[in-house]
Order: structure tokens, then sequence, then C-alpha cells
């Protein structure tokens, strides 16, 4: 099978996302990549369930690993008959999916059409682990394609020799505007906000950049006024976790505030990714609450004295007239169109 995560940064390659594999799924453990790399080993899908809940992944990450779990579920129950093999297995769909709930539905996407090949290789006579695992890798290319075409999008935006601002940890469009940057022949400047509490667009977004020999520079969030102002950004962008067809988009925490100093500062803010067909308006989209211990501490060292408290919402939700453009694989939609997208027949994404 031809894979589409050929010349992809290392945090892109299939088999450091997540993957299935003799009994077990390992999991690159991103809390804690580039000081280590390390895999987070599952012997059981609900060991999946609590890694995609810690955020041992993210960003997309998730998608890769909630098939290879299903995989795993099968493995677990492979020695039972056909009809208690489909009612775990369905079991362990929803389980999967809800993992976390602001991207559940784009999770159970996957999850369930995983159950639906199970049963069907089942029924032909077949290993229902091996075809999850070929059904999740092909998941995994279609999901390639459509963000490579998302990516072209994006990098015709960028101005050649122009600095953009990035947002958390985009995942498949950093590794696709990377590779349709290279086919333009096209150069630019990247400065990554380091997105508290986990410092993904430290570790991991600045680390794809830089890797494929782009000029990248890291800010702390408290930095992106000065940075818009004195450093010019000429486009601020970033990846979607939710985008409701109203326009309304759900993305990492203090998205939303950037989002108002591109206004401010007269910088387009493009949001990548595919709209979800089940979510009309932002009524739609549910806020993680994560652990506040997570803002508190990082990585076991206390920020702050006993006696102080934190929240955690894990996302914000920006609202249409801060974006200038939703970039999709059928081109660039003003928000307040974006239910257009689905004038014509929705390709398979997931």
């Amino acid at each position: 099978m031809v894979r589409m995560d050929e010349n992809m940064p290392f945090l892109l390659q299939y088999e450091n996302v997540a993957w299935y594999e003799n009994g077990k799924v390992r999991i690159l453990d991103r809390r804690i990549y580039p000081t280590e790399v390390r895999f987070v080993e599952c012997a059981t899908y609900q060991e999946v369930v609590q890694a995609i809940a810690d955020m041992v992944t993210q960003s997309a990450g998730p998608y890769t690993a909630v098939g290879m779990g299903m995989a795993l579920a099968a493995w677990q129950v492979r020695d039972k008959g056909a009809a208690e093999q489909d009612a775990f297995l369905q079991q362990a769909a929803y389980d999967l999916a809800h993992a976390r709930p602001t991207t559940a539905n784009r999770y159970g996407q996957i999850t369930y059409r995983c159950a639906e090949v199970a049963k069907e290789a089942l029924a032909a006579g077949k290993d229902p682990v091996q075809a999850i695992v070929e059904n999740t890798v092909e998941s995994l290319n279609r999901r390639y394609s459509t963000m490579q075409i998302v990516g072209d999008h994006l990098a015709e935006l960028i101005p050649q020799g122009g600095t953009i601002l990035t947002q958390c940890f985009g995942e498949t469009i950093i590794g696709t505007v990377i590779r349709a940057a290279r086919r333009q022949n096209k150069d630019f400047k990247v400065f990554c906000a380091e997105t508290r509490p986990y410092l993904q667009g430290a570790r991991l977004t600045s680390g794809c950049f830089a890797q494929m020999d782009f000029d990248t520079t890291v800010i702390t969030d408290n930095m992106v006024a000065y940075a818009m102002e004195r450093e010019g950004i000429d486009l601020f962008t970033s990846a979607a976790d939710t985008i409701a067809r109203d326009g309304h988009i759900a993305n990492k925490i203090g998205t939303f505030q950037m989002a108002i100093l591109a206004k401010y500062f007269g910088i387009p803010y493009y949001v990548t990714g595919i709209p979800d067909q089940d979510k009309h308006s932002k009524d739609d989209i549910v806020i993680e609450m994560r652990d506040p211990q997570q803002v508190l501490s990082y990585r076991g060292i206390p920020n702050t004295v006993p006696e102080v408290k934190a929240i955690y919402p894990s996302f914000d939700v920006v609202p249409p007239h801060l974006i200038s453009g939703v970039v999709t694989d059928k081109g660039v939609y003003v928000p307040y169109l974006l239910d257009h997208y689905f004038d014509s027949d929705v390709k398979k994404f997931y």
C-alpha cells in the first residue's frame, strides 16, 4: 500500500504517532518529546483511551490512536464468538470515541467504521485485527491526501519570504504545507507561540518546521502582540479541533485572544481543516475542561504555592468575524458562507 507520510517530519510518520503490533499499541509520548523519545505501550484498548485522555498524543494523533486501539480491542476478544466480538467492539468504539469530548464526533467516525470492518472480516473468515489496521492506514492516507490539498491552498496564501505565526500543533497541516511550500519553491519564516500549559507549539510545531529547514522562532504566549507589531507577521494560521457550519471554530485555548490581536493589527487569520457536518453552530461545540493540576505544575514541578487554584479549559471558540477564511480541500471559504461547503458531495475524510 502506498503511504502518504513520505517526506513528513518524524512526528508525522505513522509509526511515530501510534501503531498496533503483536497485541500492543505504542504511542509516542508527545508530553515529553523532544526531551525524550519515548513510547507509551498499551496492552488493552482501555489503556489507549486513557493515553488519549492524558494527552500522550494530541492534535490529530488520536485519529491514528483510536484506529489502532480498535485493532487492539479486536485482539483482546479474538477468542470469543462473533456476537461477543461485535458487542465488545461496539463498546470499544464508543469508549475510544469519547476519550476526549470536544472531538468525539470525529473519533467516532473512525472507531465505528473499524467495528464494521471487523464484522465484515469475521463474516468473510478473515482476521479482523489485520482488517482494522489496514482500514486505519487507509483512513490515514485519505486524511493526509485531503489535508495535502488544504496545505496547497494555505501555502498559496503565504507570501514569498513572508512570516507566519502558528498556534499549538496543527500536525497534518504542518507536514502538508511544508511539502506544498517545497513544491512551490516558497520559503517563509515561522513564529510559533509556545502554547501553555503543555508547550506543544514550542516542543512539537517548532521542531517540525526547523527540521525541514525553515527559519523558526518560538515566542511565549504573552509575546503575541509584540511579535505582530514588531516582527513582521504577515499571516496567522491555526488548525481547528472542530469547525461548526456557522463559521465558529474551536481550537487550543488562547487561539481566541490571538485572533483578536490579529484583527487589531490587520493580520489575516486563516483556519485550516474540514467543517463538521454534524455541528451547526457554536452551541454544538463542547469545551473540554481538564485537570487544573496541569496548569499548576509542569512535568511534575509545581509552578505555584499549594494554596493557589487554577482552571484549564482545553479549547476556546473563535467567532467568524475574527476569521479571514477557512481553508478546506474545496478552497477558501468566508466563514459566514461555510455552510456552502456541503452543497456538493462531501469527501470521506477520516
